[in-house]
């Protein structure tokens, strides 16, 4: 990109969040759940979710104008009824689609692992991705994730909604030196620019 219409875009002040705003516009800044979930409820969309579905629901809502229940509030609704609450787990129980951190899911890694089990982003992810495979290979891909960590070069994995953690993750990682205070105002100023809110060296 030519340096001068970097800076130019660098420089755009960031927009009111209402219906006139542009899709561009609306993915090129950074929201807060709180900003997004108003704006739901002024545009009558679905406010509920993850940051990110929201953001999507959005976004989709900007570019189309669809309102209509069949686009925005349609959920695909799980085929299974496996109690997660109330079953009898072993290792060939089955990842299903409707399954749920329960405390009996955690009873039963914790009698398998041992009590140092702990449900973490990257573990969880992996389970929304592989319904169908059993509880065996959830917990082998569980102490596989734990021994990863054991690697210095390994980071635990921020879900994308959580711009902020990762943002001072990194800036800190990379500026050993600096402060949490000085962290939190170069994040700031990044939030309020258009484009990544990953950190990144200037």
């Amino acid at each position: 990109m030519n340096k001068q219409i970097e800076v130019q875009n660098r420089q755009r002040k960031r927009p009111e969040l209402n219906e006139s705003i542009s899709p561009d516009d609306f993915t090129a800044f950074y929201w807060l759940k709180e900003e997004l979930t108003e704006f739901c409820r002024l545009v009558k969309i679905r406010s509920s979710g993850s940051k990110t579905e929201i953001s999507a629901r959005i976004l989709k809502f900007l570019e189309s104008g669809e309102t209509s229940e069949s686009t925005l509030y349609s959920k695909i609704r799980p085929t299974s009824e496996f109690d997660w609450n109330r079953e009898t787990l072993t290792p060939e129980t089955l990842l299903t689609d409707n399954y749920q951190n329960t405390e009996n899911v955690r009873r039963f890694f914790k009698s398998n692992i041992g009590p140092h089990f702990r449900f973490t982003v990257t573990f969880m992810n992996w389970i929304k991705q592989n319904s169908g495979k059993s509880l065996k290979q959830a917990q082998n891909q569980w102490i596989y994730f734990n021994d990863l960590k054991k690697n210095k070069t390994f980071k635990t994995e921020i879900a994308p909604q959580f711009e902020y953690n990762r943002f001072i993750r990194d800036f800190l990682a990379d500026n050993p030196g600096m402060t949490l205070k000085e962290a939190i105002e170069h994040w700031k100023i990044t939030k309020n620019e258009p484009g990544s809110n990953q950190y990144s060296r200037r």
